[in-house]
């Protein structure tokens, strides 16, 4: 998604994420997008000022993209140069903006990389969404000028796994020896508007995927539970929300709990304000002894991980033992009422050499 970088561009942010339909469904959504966007700016302005003065999302996704390359122009001697390029849904630098970039580079050959380690249509479908529908627009990306892959998910990669598996156990190590294995392990994932999860996509399953890959890497040393975040208006979304568990668990008398942050790569709003900030105010009003696993951000095992993801997906790719796109992607969910699902995905299975007249 993105987030913006100053308080600035805030608004803007807001009015394109609230104009996704991918993201938010909304009736009347041209005419109700500005009206959301323009109530809610004071409110998120003063959120983002209470982090630092805007979302720190941007630093960590070129940080993590150049270490990345650092790393594939080892592993992979025979595709170097590697140059990672951002491309946001929301905030600068947009979709557009990084397609510019890589056509002021000659770039022919990309891999679309999502860091969603778990798909979904609202996130990264919508990436995908508009990656075609800039390369249909303006050309640059169509038609065999750019030869695509996608990495669409990886909610199981045993370097990710490892990643958030090494922060829990350090988080952990905050509590007494003698009351360690009795916290409760939350892991906490951006929620979904039920009505998309009722659709048949896949992100519940696949956050629920990487939270049990997880716990098997502890070898379940603690009892744990997934909850939700980030509920945004009154339609019903995917629960329990983080918040109310944290309730829940204190009257039964269990206030020692470790928030993980399980679908995010980097810090950003949802973890530094609504983790960090909101929810542990509540936490402390109940007596919760809370912490919070730390994000991804500069972690050497998960900058491996990617780099090795990456890594192999390019030599598959090149020995012709895998094709643009996974099945997975492929599958259109079997409640779809998006029509724009289908076209892109077919683009990209063809590598975006494009579609069949």
């Amino acid at each position: 998604m993105g987030g913006p970088s100053t308080i600035p561009e805030v608004h803007d942010f807001l009015s394109r994420l609230f104009h996704d339909h991918d993201l938010i469904p909304l009736p009347f959504q041209s005419v109700l997008a500005p009206i959301i966007a323009k109530r809610r700016t004071p409110q998120i302005e003063k959120q983002y000022t209470d982090i630092g003065g805007g979302s720190p999302i941007l630093k960590w996704t070129k940080l993590q993209g150049d270490e990345m390359c650092k790393l594939l122009d080892e592993l992979n001697p025979e595709t170097a140069p590697h140059k990672p390029y951002v491309a946001f849904r929301y905030a600068k630098p947009l979709t557009e903006d990084c397609l510019e970039e890589m056509q002021k580079d000659g770039v022919t050959r990309a891999i679309a990389f999502t860091q969603y380690p778990q798909y979904s249509c609202s996130t990264t479908g919508s990436s995908l969404n508009e990656l075609f529908r800039l390369a249909r627009k303006d050309g640059y990306g169509d038609k065999g000028s750019v030869e695509w892959s996608v990495l669409d998910r990886w909610p199981t990669n045993e370097g990710l796994v490892e990643a958030f598996a090494h922060n829990v156990k350090t988080a952990l190590q905050q509590y007494p020896e003698e009351r360690r294995k009795d916290v409760v392990i939350m892991f906490s994932a951006h929620s979904l508007p039920l009505e998309i999860v009722n659709r048949g996509d896949p992100y519940t399953a696949e956050v629920a995927a990487t939270v049990h890959a997880v716990m098997t890497k502890l070898n379940f040393s603690n009892p744990y539970r997934l909850t939700w975040q980030s509920k945004v208006g009154p339609k019903a979304w995917q629960g329990p929300q983080t918040a109310s568990a944290i309730e829940g668990f204190a009257k039964i008398g269990k206030k020692d709990i470790c928030l993980v942050p399980i679908a995010f790569t980097s810090d950003h709003i949802e973890t530094l304000y609504e983790l960090d900030i909101e929810v542990q105010e509540e936490a402390e009003k109940l007596g919760v002894h809370l912490t919070r696993a730390s994000s991804l951000n500069d972690s050497p095992i998960f900058i491996r991980a990617i780099a090795d993801l990456v890594s192999n997906h390019l030599k598959d790719f090149q020995q012709g033992k895998i094709g643009p796109t996974g099945q997975q992607l492929l599958l259109r969910c079997p409640g779809c009422t998006n029509p724009k699902c289908g076209k892109t995905k077919e683009w990209l299975s063809t590598g975006g050499v494009g579609l069949a007249a």
